[in-house]
Order: C-alpha cells, then sequence, then structure tokens
C-alpha cells in the first residue's frame, strides 16, 4: 500500500511516518507534502496514494482547499490537535481521524480499518462542511492584528507571526521574516485573543508560536532552553512552574 502524510510540522511528519512503518512495514510512504498548494501540484502530477494521512490546518490554508482544486481518489485519515468537539464530528461523517499526539494503538486500528475498507460503502464526504465545522472552532480567535509604520497602518496576520514580546512596558510582535513591529496590546490581552494550540506563554516576557520554535534544550533541574526562529535577542528559559503545561502544549495534549 503506498501513503502520503500532508503535515506542515517537519518533525510532526517524520514521527508519524517512524511510526506508519512500526505498525505496518509494507506502508510506502512515497512523499510528505507541507502545504496546500505543494499538495495540489503533487496529486495532479502523480497517481494518488492509497492513503493520505492528512493535517488540517497546514502552513497556508486548511487542509480543504484541496478538495476544491483535486478531484481526491485517496482514502484519507485526518490528523488534528483541534479538540474533542471537532473530532465528535468527524467521527458523525464516518470518516477516520488521529488526535494528536498521535497515539501507536490509534494508529494501528486506522491503519486496519481502512486495510478492511469496504470501498463501496465508503461513506463520500463534504469537505465544505467539514470546512465549516473546523472556521467554527476559529472563530473566536483573532486572525489579525494592526500596527502602525510611520503614518500608516500596517495589518500582520497571525500566520505570519512567530512570537510577541514585552520590554519596558511595550510589546513588540516579530514575523516570520524577523520585521518587528511595536503593538498596542499586553501580552496579556494578545494571549487572550489567540489560539492556546498555537501560542503559549513562556514567561513574562514571551509569548511564543509553536511553529517558532526550533529547538528545546533541556537543563538540569527541569529548565528548558528555547531557540526559536527567528531567534530571540534574548536567552529563552521557560518559567518553571509553567514547565508541566509547557510541555504538554508542546505534544498536543
Amino acid at each position: 500500500m503506498k501513503a502520503i502524510i500532508i503535515e506542515d510540522e517537519e518533525f510532526a511528519a517524520t514521527m508519524l511516518g517512524n511510526m506508519i512503518k512500526e505498525c505496518d512495514n509494507s506502508i510506502e510512504i512515497v512523499t510528505k507534502l507541507q502545504s496546500v498548494k505543494e499538495s495540489v501540484e503533487w496529486l495532479k502530477s502523480n497517481q494518488h496514494p492509497d492513503l493520505i494521512f492528512l493535517d488540517i490546518q497546514l502552513e497556508d490554508d486548511l487542509c480543504f482547499s484541496i478538495f476544491e482544486q483535486v478531484q481526491v481518489s485517496s482514502q484519507i485519515i485526518f490528523t488534528t490537535a483541534f479538540d474533542e468537539y471537532a473530532i465528535k464530528a468527524f467521527k458523525l461523517k464516518s470518516i477516520d481521524y488521529l488526535l494528536k499526539p498521535i497515539d501507536q494503538n490509534e494508529l494501528k486500528q486506522a491503519i486496519e480499518k481502512f486495510r478492511n475498507w469496504n470501498s463501496e460503502k465508503a461513506v463520500i464526504f463534504n469537505p465544505d462542511e467539514l470546512r465549516k465545522l473546523i472556521v467554527q472552532q476559529q472563530a473566536a480567535y483573532r486572525g489579525r492584528f494592526s500596527v502602525i509604520v510611520g503614518e500608516k497602518i500596517k495589518t500582520i496576520s497571525v500566520n505570519d507571526i512567530a512570537y510577541f514580546f514585552s520590554v519596558s512596558g511595550i510589546t513588540f510582535v516579530v514575523l516570520n521574516t524577523n520585521s518587528q513591529y511595536s503593538i498596542d496590546l499586553s501580552l496579556d490581552a494578545i494571549k487572550e485573543q489567540l489560539n492556546p494550540n498555537d501560542f503559549f506563554r513562556i514567561n513574562r516576557q514571551y509569548l511564543v508560536k509553536l511553529s517558532a520554535i526550533k529547538n528545546v534544550h533541556v537543563f538540569p533541574k527541569s529548565r528548558l532552553k528555547l531557540e526559536l526562529n527567528p531567534p530571540a535577542t534574548d536567552e529563552l528559559f521557560v518559567t518553571l512552574e509553567k514547565v508541566p503545561a509547557f510541555k504538554k502544549w508542546i505534544d498536543g495534549v
């Protein structure tokens, strides 16, 4: 059986690939893709695999945009960090899903289910309906910020933000491009407006995005030092009392 992994976090894609091999080494992972654009291009140019392991929120859009551009013939196992509300919705649609962090036994059961799947009885799902369910989940969270640059107002998408930090009572936002702007909000206020699956307040000064964490270095006495991309000017340690919650956040718990 041939499969592909569509996942925008390289580490997560590698881990999933290793877990799939442990469950069934006859499965060939043909490729790993990271975005809607990359996935559409690949699916238009290649024979579709038997199975796709598909993350919901990719780096450039929700995965459902893929189905708007390509008639996908593969069966799909969704991988998601969305909460139980969305998971129940998927279940009603008879779609297999794996809630992150992915459990090895659940992965094995999902693969076995698809191996035994009777294609004549397969439920045809509606990507638009699933998109609506996810958008409803995200509606409560802020999607952009505005900052003043000279005499102009610049709009910044949350997708382009790497982290926020505060110094001398001023809050700054740092983009993935390493551009930096002051923003007229406190870290406390910003934290309440962002998806907690994506952002974590590691200490009094920094609110970081998961995708901006390049490395986590473990020090004695459970101290954790973060290396961000783009790099921060300070040495970044997770406050000790936040370490257990941070570890759960990293694991998607």
